[in-house]
């Protein structure tokens, strides 16, 4: 299963908002969330919270000495993909 509860947004878009089919399965689930006033129940990401989770989740790879710039295969960033780092300090490249 998906984990999403389809019985119950449909019942809510469909029966509470009284939306038309057509309109609630083209609806995304921010739009829908927004339309039923839950949007409000998530807080917005503060830059508190992004230091919290950039502690717990760092990037750098301390053990392979790369200071964390690495792809998933393991190579070193080259110019070929390499866009640009924006990092949690405000910093970039």
């Amino acid at each position: 299963m998906s984990g999403i509860d389809w019985r119950g947004l449909m019942q809510a878009g469909l029966h509470g908002l009284g939306l038309e089919p057509a309109t609630f399965w083209r609806l995304t689930p921010v739009e829908l969330r927004m339309m039923l006033g839950r949007e409000q129940m998530v807080p917005p990401l503060t830059r508190a919270r992004l230091a919290e989770l950039a502690a717990a989740f760092p990037d750098a790879r301390e053990d392979q000495g790369d200071g964390g710039y690495r792809n998933d295969a393991g190579a070193a960033g080259s110019a070929r993909g390499a866009i640009g780092v924006i990092r949690v300090d405000g910093g970039g490249v």
